[in-house]
């Protein structure tokens, strides 16, 4: 596990530098993103470069699309396609390496980016799995900003309808998105309520970008039966650098010299840190 925190600040070191090379990119949500899909992809998931073909490969979906650089730095990691190409590559004209998630590339199950799909498309890939007697696992990450939108809740209530005790949601609860924190943009109340009214079984971690913890709490979420699970991970936006964090201008931002330099070295310090515990 030491070595998975240590990665995942190694990947945001190529976020970073995807970021600064494709001119543009939502660094604030892939910061505190990251710690979640390196749990999935490294410890969790059934899912690698010779099995994605295979109809019980476990399915991931990233439903905030914005932030795809992450999930691109997880992806290359995990061999899909080289890192090197993704950052020299990544949002520039004619690239397969957009700003949201392509189906076109080893590893991506569906275009994602249109707020609110990723949860109703898992609910039927869910569905799918249990019709077809398939032993897969689906997951997703939304952020908290998307729950505003409507179609989130219709998923919702289908996935407990069914049972869908395959599916687990990841909620990035960072608290900020685009306009600002999320309490006044559309105040959210309880997440462990909200969910729970819903028939889902709920999983709260206080410390969403504690490695330790989200394993935990996947590992819960497999042993749940005849329910959904989500899990609602506690992030800071921008986390790995005083920066970037909790900071709402970060969402979409491009670092200057400076700032990049600053951050890199932060990253690298808390990457040191893991490896030598």
């Amino acid at each position: 596990m030491e070595n998975l925190k240590a990665l995942s600040f190694e990947l945001r070191k190529n976020v970073i530098d995807m970021i600064v090379e494709g001119k543009g990119g939502h660094i604030g949500g892939d910061m505190s993103v990251m710690d979640a899909l390196v749990t999935l992809y490294f410890s969790q998931m059934n899912i690698r470069p010779e099995n994605q073909e295979d109809e019980d490969r476990d399915r991931f979906v990233m439903s905030k699309g914005h932030s795809v650089e992450s999930l691109y730095a997880v992806l290359a990691k995990k061999g899909f396609f080289p890192m090197e190409e993704v950052i020299a590559n990544f949002s520039k004209f004619g690239s397969k390496y957009i700003g949201h998630p392509n189906n076109k590339l080893p590893g991506i199950e569906m275009n994602s980016g249109s707020l609110g799909h990723g949860l109703p498309v898992c609910v039927g890939m869910a569905l799918a799995g249990k019709m077809n007697h398939r032993n897969y696992r689906v997951y997703t990450i939304m952020g908290d900003g998307e729950l505003a939108e409507g179609s989130v809740w219709e998923g919702a209530m289908a996935a407990s309808h069914y049972k869908l005790d395959n599916l687990c949601a990841v909620v990035d609860r960072n608290r900020l998105q685009i306009s600002g924190n999320t309490e006044n943009v559309m105040s959210h109340d309880s997440q462990i309520e909200r969910w729970s009214s819903f028939g889902w079984h709920v999983i709260n971690v206080e410390n969403g970008n504690d490695i330790d913890a989200l394993n935990q709490a996947f590992e819960e979420a497999k042993k749940t039966k005849n329910q959904p699970s989500v899990i609602i991970a506690n992030t800071i936006k921008g986390f790995g650098s005083s920066v970037m964090e909790n900071k709402a201008n970060w969402h979409h931002k491009v670092p200057t010299q400076e700032e990049y330099t600053q951050i890199m070295k932060d990253l690298e310090a808390r990457r040191e840190a893991y490896l030598h515990e």
